[in-house]
């Protein structure tokens, strides 16, 4: 049970099931094609991020706490990042109308405050929105392999009381009614 290439594995699966989520169904977004009947080009060139590199980015991010975007592509609906942060409590709820967060915890652990209603909230820029508080909020400990799902339109805080190291996917876009 101790296999290191089964670890590597399951490390990244969750990932790549992530992106092929979010990019798998083209018609939860608006496809720039859409009515001229044809499939859309591929926004940007497909990437590999390999088990090793992963785990390199991670070993990083623990060394030096921070941030590591996995996918640098502008012109694809969604975000992948790594963070490694520690001692860390978000001073507001943040709530994000045009995108989801999907949370995998790789190492430590980190208390969610997500839900509710915000109680005097000012947006910060088109579809993004801080607030002191949410009122009805729910907290949740989410510890190494858990995975957190925050629809977007859900308020949410987190606060790291040592440390946690964590894969960020966000798909984004106009989702069709």
């Amino acid at each position: 049970m101790n296999d290191p290439s089964r670890r590597s594995f399951l490390r990244s699966a969750p990932m790549a099931a992530a992106v092929g989520i979010a990019l798998a169904d083209a018609t939860l977004f608006s496809p720039a094609a859409e009515g001229q009947g044809v499939p859309p080009a591929a926004a940007a060139p497909f990437q590999v991020i390999t088990s090793q590199t992963f785990q390199d980015d991670v070993k990083a991010l623990q060394a030096k706490p921070g941030n590591t975007n996995l996918v640098d592509a502008k012109a694809l609906p969604f975000t992948a990042v790594l963070t490694t942060e520690l001692t860390k409590a978000g001073k507001e709820f943040e709530m994000h109308e045009g995108r989801d967060h999907w949370f995998q915890i790789l190492d430590g652990s980190a208390v969610y405050e997500v839900g509710g209603t915000l109680k005097d909230a000012r947006s910060t820029k088109p579809g993004e929105w801080l607030a002191p508080a949410s009122e009805g909020a729910s907290s949740v400990t989410v510890k190494k392999g858990d995975v957190l799902v925050i629809p977007r339109g859900c308020p949410h805080k987190r606060t790291t009381a040592e440390s946690v190291t964590f894969l960020l996917i966000s798909p984004m876009g106009t989702l069709k009614a």
